[in-house]
């Protein structure tokens, strides 16, 4: 998080600010791969018993504030909850990162990337205990200008890890063995839809 504020406040210090920002909101279906180097074959397998990968489905949900403008970069703020689940599975992930956008490309065509960080939580299938662990991940995508207000978001896909839920991290080892790992899940993920702009 430290290397996030740092890179927010250097765009702030290099850039000249406009005295308006881009804001746009966005409410996407997205469809993300969780995958496990391991399988789980305890109760609480977060990806099914035995299984090492899964696509969680849901909605994307979150808005961007771009408040700094440089000739050919825009730099700004994202806010993001993505809800999404598989056979009654869950996983919520809340971020905030840092985004870039290239502006020079074309006057229709916004592309950008992001660095995010932030929570996650995750309920394996058929349970009722959570598990919430830090989350990271890093974005690129693309959007359309449609109208003066309306963005299509025509392609954006990201990659990160989680620590997810699991029957070890539930605590379902055995009285006095050692403390079980953790392992992180890779999660790619691919959304498109539509961004809507207030200025």
């Amino acid at each position: 998080m430290k290397l996030l504020f740092s890179a927010l406040f250097l765009a702030l210090v290099l850039l000249p600010v406009s005295a308006q920002g881009q804001i746009g909101v966005y409410v996407n279906p997205i469809a993300t791969r969780v995958s496990n180097s391991q399988p789980d074959t305890g109760p609480f397998a977060f990806l099914g018993a035995g299984n090492t990968s899964q696509v969680f489905w849901g909605a994307n949900i979150g808005g961007y504030y771009d408040f700094a403008h440089g000739k050919s970069v825009d730099v700004g703020i994202d806010l993001r909850d993505s809800i999404q689940g598989w056979n009654t599975g869950r996983m919520n992930n809340f971020l905030i990162g840092a985004r870039v956008v290239a502006t020079s490309i074309s006057p229709k065509w916004r592309p950008y990337v992001e660095v995010a960080g932030g929570v996650g939580t995750s309920r394996a299938p058929h349970q009722s205990i959570k598990t919430s662990r830090g989350r990271f991940g890093v974005f690129a995508g693309a959007d359309y200008k449609l109208a003066r207000h309306l963005d299509a978001r025509v392609f954006e896909i990201g990659y990160g890890t989680l620590t997810t839920t699991s029957s070890s991290a539930v605590g379902n080892a055995p009285i006095g063995t050692p403390n079980p790992s953790y392992p992180s899940s890779g999660l790619l993920s691919f959304s498109a839809g539509l961004v809507f702009r207030f200025r």
